[in-house]
This record gives structure tokens, sequence and C-alpha cells, in this order.
């Protein structure tokens, strides 16, 4: 990989981590097209991850800062015995809904049954090796556009409708969590992790306007969620790419390639984030629910192709079934 294919795909997860159109399924439609195999990359898949950790720490840090000082004081309360659940402020109760939300995670590592071990994490591993990944990313990608319809659509029907109509969009929905909402946007969360093309931000996004949270609260939960998710992610590819390294594959990209595409992945993430915000506030989030289903059924049908003719349409290499 050179520094421009770096470059390229830097940029690529940087602006689809956050936009909420996959960042799995766009690295899988630009390796592919590419002809890049990431599996002896793995390192470099990590580097793209701290890139856009760095960006959302960039963009909510006064809001972390705000965080760490509600740990402080919910651990006071708890030592001195003045907490009380239902007298969290809105800090400690953010944080909180955090720490739930993540718990869902964990189901990622539980085996499914009837697979013989086989747990969550490992199915978009095992997917990635099957020739039909291209396929399933194009169905996620659909779902995507599906839950993003459906979020939009909750929204306009939610009970802060009038105050929508009247202009005060900060009116509009639930400003404070439920143990609840986090649960179903940890959950949904865990979902983005199997399917590759189902997008994180999208479908947690979703989840919350379906819960009838308001928008942008809903949407500054899922970036500070993805903090702790995105860090776990990184440091389990790091982890696999340090136990990888003795196949002399692990380093294909060389180290100025690395540090390009981990900093277009930082700067445009900062971007990305700024710019889903401002869309959202203004309600032009429905060309992501357009975009990801023409994205998506062009995929699809190139993966069909692929199969049938057993060639990369792009590449000219012939498909490695197995």
């Amino acid at each position: 990989m050179n520094i421009i294919q770096a470059i390229i795909l830097g940029i690529v997860q940087g602006l689809t981590e956050f936009l909420p159109v996959s960042s799995s399924g766009h690295l899988t439609i630009f390796q592919h097209i590419m002809g890049i195999d990431m599996e002896g990359n793995l390192f470099f898949n990590v580097m793209l991850h701290v890139g856009t950790l760095v960006a959302v720490c960039a963009v909510y840090y006064k809001l972390i800062i705000r965080l760490i000082k509600a740990f402080a004081g919910l651990l006071k309360d708890i030592f001195t015995g003045k907490f009380r659940w239902s007298q969290m402020n809105g800090d400690q109760n953010l944080l909180v809904m955090l720490v739930i939300g993540l718990l869902p995670l964990f189901l990622l590592f539980v085996p499914i049954p009837g697979t013989n071990g086989i747990n969550g994490k490992d199915l978009a591993g095992i997917w990635q090796g099957n020739t039909g990944y291209f396929i399933i990313t194009g169905f996620a990608l659909l779902a995507t556009s599906i839950m993003l319809w459906v979020g939009i659509k909750a929204m306009e029907n939610s009970a802060g409708k009038a105050a929508h109509s009247s202009g005060n969009l900060k009116a509009q929905g639930r400003r404070r969590l439920k143990t609840v909402d986090a649960i179903c946007i940890g959950i949904t969360q865990c979902m983005a992790a199997i399917f590759p093309g189902l997008s994180r931000s999208g479908s947690t996004l979703a989840m919350g306007e379906l819960r009838g949270l308001n928008k942008q609260v809903a949407l500054d939960y899922t970036f500070v969620l993805g903090i702790p998710s995105i860090l776990a992610a990184a440091l389990l590819e790091g982890k696999e790419a340090l136990e990888a390294q003795g196949t002399q594959d692990t380093l294909q990209v060389s180290t100025g390639a690395m540090i390009a595409g981990m900093i277009a992945a930082m700067i445009v993430g900062f971007f990305a984030i700024k710019l889903f915000k401002w869309m959202l506030a203004k309600e032009r989030t429905g060309v992501f629910v357009a975009y990801t289903a023409v994205v998506g059924i062009a995929v699809i049908i190139i993966g069909i192709i692929e199969l049938s003719s057993g060639t990369n349409l792009f590449s000219g290499s012939p498909l490695t079934f197995g």
C-alpha cells in the first residue's frame, strides 16, 4: 500500500466513522475497488482507529472533562452515603448511562448456541473471509438506510412535534437518558459491530430517536459512547496485529503511509462530526437515507455479478472461494 492509498483509506475512515453511512462498509468497498487485502495490514487498521479516536476526543473534550468531574463527584456521593439515583445531575446521569450502554458489548464475546463456540465478534471475521462478504455489506447498508428512515419518521411523529413546528428544535424529545435507552442503544451498537455496512452512528442515533430522545442528545451520546468502543476495537486489533507479526505480513504498510493515513482519518473525522451535527440540526440527514440505499443496492448487484463471473470487476483478479 502506498501513501496515496493510505490517505484515501484514512479519509474514508474519518468521514464514514461518524457520518451514518458505515465505516466498515465503505472500507470494504474501497479496499475491494483498490484490490487491497487488509487482513495483512491489521496494524494500519489500528492506526486509523486511533486517528478517529483523537478526532472525537477533540470535538468533545469539554464534555469529557465534565464527565471526569462528574465521576469524581459520583464517587464522593457514594462513599459519603449521599448518592441518590433520582438526584443525579445531568452529567452524572450521562456518565452512568454511558457505562450501562457499554455493557451489551460483552454480548459479542458470548458463544452463539449451536455454533461450536463462535461468538458475535468472530462473525465479522468469518464473513470477511467469505466470498459473499461484499453482498452482506450491501444488505447491511440497506438496513442502515431503513433504520435512518425509521428514526427520522419517529422523530417527526414524536411528542415534541409541536415544539418542532414552532421552531424550538432543542425542545424536541427528552434530554435525559433512561436505563432502557442506554441498553437499547448499546445492543444496537453490538449489532453494528457484527454486520459490516451497518452504521454504528446511524443505527444508534435512530434507536435514540425511536426511544424519544432529543436528536442532538442522542447524537452526542452516540459519539461519546464511541470513545471506549473505538478504543476497545483498537486494542483488540492491536493485539491481533502483534500476534500476527511473526508471519511477516503485519507491516505491509510503510511507517510514512501509516502516519499519513492516521492523520487523514483524524482531520477528516473532526470535520465529519461537525458536519453531521450541523446536518442533524438543519434536518438534512435524509440524504444519508438515499445514499446508503443506492450504495447498498449497487454493492449487492456488483457482488452478484462477481459471484457469477468469479472475478473482481475492478481489479480483474479472481475471487477466492472458501
